[in-house]
């Protein structure tokens, strides 16, 4: 059973509502399973409307500062008005699409650090609307996201950080306000790289992927970024070696110091 979050009572004498996920555990392009259970208090209630959604905690730029903010990226109404009877008991249950886009949360049992999604509740009641906090999802890469996270792993890559950012990506196949960004350090054999930024965008056929490489400064030459991408095929992926491919592109850019 997923995490429990209780909103406080609606007014005096009001009802109050629980949200329990039945798992917590998602893969972009599934289903997030639970169910709302409201608790009518001491006196009849009329609900107007009733909807889970799917939130992240996203990085924007305003006025030359990096801000925080909370984004709705999926929302599903349970239902029309009804009455909440005093004390009695209501429960709603509900199937949440998880978009093909969804960060990664977790990879091979481990949080990505700095990764907040979740699902939210959202109660209307006599013009007032009531919203829970976070109940967070552990969301793990597909099968196709995991091969190169694996590969990358195997290259003596670390994972550093992750983060969304609010805007888009050109040139792929976005729908979403804001895309993952998946920091990773380079090993010492690739002298010439500091740091490589992954990105995933997917749909329910491919993925977009997309690699910003940052560049060591040189004795006479300023640090620069190189970005690469490709498309992988969420079920043809299997017959390829990520790691080989990857390295290809990564030894070109940060093979050797650029000195001049």
């Amino acid at each position: 059973m997923g995490f429990r979050k209780l909103l406080a009572s609606l007014g005096a004498g009001g009802a109050s509502v629980e949200t329990v996920l039945f798992e917590e555990n998602v893969v972009p392009g599934g289903v997030v399973q639970g169910e709302v259970r409201i608790q009518g208090g001491s006196v009849p209630q009329a609900i107007q409307g009733l909807s889970v959604g799917l939130q992240a905690r996203v990085e924007a730029e305003r006025e030359e500062e990096e801000v925080r903010r909370d984004v709705e990226f999926s929302r599903l109404r349970l239902g029309g008005a009804f009455e909440v009877r005093a004390g009695a008991v209501h429960t709603v249950p509900f199937g949440l699409e998880i978009p093909w886009e969804t960060p990664v949360t977790t990879f091979l049992g481990r949080p990505l650090h700095g990764m907040g999604v979740g699902v939210t509740t959202e109660l209307a009641i006599a013009r007032a609307v009531d919203s829970s906090d976070l109940d967070p999802v552990r969301v793990h890469p597909l099968p196709a996201q995991q091969a190169i996270l694996g590969a990358f792993e195997r290259l003596g890559f670390r994972f550093a950080a992750a983060d969304l950012e609010q805007g888009r990506i050109h040139g792929t196949r976005q729908r979403l306000p804001f895309y993952q960004e998946i920091e990773f350090s380079a090993p010492p054999q690739y002298r010439g790289l500091s740091e490589v930024e992954l990105s995933f965008v997917a749909d329910g056929r491919e993925m977009d992927v997309v690699l910003e490489m940052d560049k060591k400064p040189g004795l006479f030459s300023e640090g620069s970024d190189s970005y690469r991408s490709f498309t992988v095929g969420l079920h043809d992926f299997e017959g390829t070696d990520w790691a080989g491919y990857l390295h290809q592109w990564l030894a070109e850019v940060g093979g050797r110091r650029n000195w001049l």
